[in-house]
């Protein structure tokens, strides 16, 4: 079994379930996960869990994201994208915007804003997915959620069209902003494409085609494309137990500083912890140097607590033979 995460370029045509089960296939195992769906149009960017990496996919689906949308104006459906039913068509609206204006229009959704969620989403209202009540005819009453959009900028503008790319959190539908903007305009407008770049640390150019992945498993190869949990995770800072403390760590049990070898208490320079510490993240080793797993500091008990337990010895074993 594989043990880690594989980037994986999903191609439209695809829903991020199919990507699963072909995947499930070609890797001969049962225990994987994708770590956020991608519309079956769209393409880019679809990060795959597998074996103890699955416990990785919650935490995944909360990274910020990289877009490409190409944005067609003048045209509203009932999707917000260009699959949809047409609801209306402002086809001459659009024609005569300026380029300046569009420009002011996307730029001024910089920084986030409140964003209703489509109806066509997997969202659940009174236990019902939208999309299931979408699909009935019904609409129903969505709460606006706050979306951050850290950085949007035009890479090309050719009207109606309109290419963009947006950097943006959790949550956000980049069909809905494409549907916003042009309500903005006074035109309407919905999404003719979308590309997936980034997912957190994982880039577009860095990922793998279903048939690609065929072809390294023909050649014995895949393990190479295989980023171990340990890998993926190095982003946050590493801290090692002392053998009195192994066993509360191989146990999966909170670790008190005097449990933890050199500087463990992350300190706001008067010898106590600063309130910002609260939540910080970091790789536990035990005194071996074998890696356990990610723990959270609580200032208030002033210990650190598991977030996402990772020793299996046998496993971890399995992987790396992987």
């Amino acid at each position: 079994m594989y043990h880690g995460i594989i980037n994986i370029y999903k191609e439209p045509g695809y829903t991020s379930h199919d990507v699963v089960a072909r995947l499930r296939g070609i890797l001969r195992q049962k225990k994987i996960g994708h770590t956020g769906t991608l519309d079956p149009d769209a393409e880019g960017v679809l990060p795959v869990c597998l074996g103890m990496g699955t416990r990785l996919c919650e935490a995944f689906a909360g990274e910020t994201k990289t877009y490409e949308a190409v944005l067609l104006l003048g045209l509203v459906t009932d999707t917000q994208d260009v699959s949809g039913q047409v609801l209306a068509d402002k086809s001459r609206e659009a024609a005569s915007l300026t380029r300046e204006a569009v420009r002011e229009a996307v730029l001024s959704f910089s920084g986030g804003y409140e964003q209703i969620p489509p109806m066509y989403s997997a969202l659940k209202v009174g236990g019902k997915k939208l999309y299931e009540l979408a699909r009935q005819g019904k609409e129903v009453e969505r709460k606006p959620r706050h979306v951050d959009i850290p950085s949007i900028s035009i890479e090309e503008v050719s009207l109606p069209r309109v290419r963009m790319r947006v950097d943006c959190s959790k949550g956000t539908y980049i069909r809905t902003l494409c549907h916003d903007i042009g309500e903005k305009l006074g035109c309407g407008g919905c999404m003719e494409h979308l590309t997936r770049l980034r997912v957190g640390q994982f880039q577009a150019k860095d990922s793998l085609r279903l048939n690609e992945v065929e072809a390294l498993r023909d050649a014995g190869r895949i393990g190479e494309k295989i980023l171990s949990v340990e890998q993926v995770l190095s982003v946050y800072p590493a801290l090692h137990t002392l053998p009195r403390g192994d066993k509360a760590l191989h146990n999966g049990n909170p670790c008190f500083p005097g449990q933890i070898a050199g500087e463990s208490m992350p300190e706001n320079g008067s010898g106590r912890a600063s309130e910002s510490a609260e939540g910080t993240r970091v790789r536990m080793y035990d005194s071996q140097g074998v890696f356990a797993g990610v723990y959270e500091y609580q200032r208030k008990r002033g210990w650190w607590k598991p977030w996402k337990m990772f020793l299996f010895r046998e496993e971890q074993a399995e992987g790396r033979q992987g």
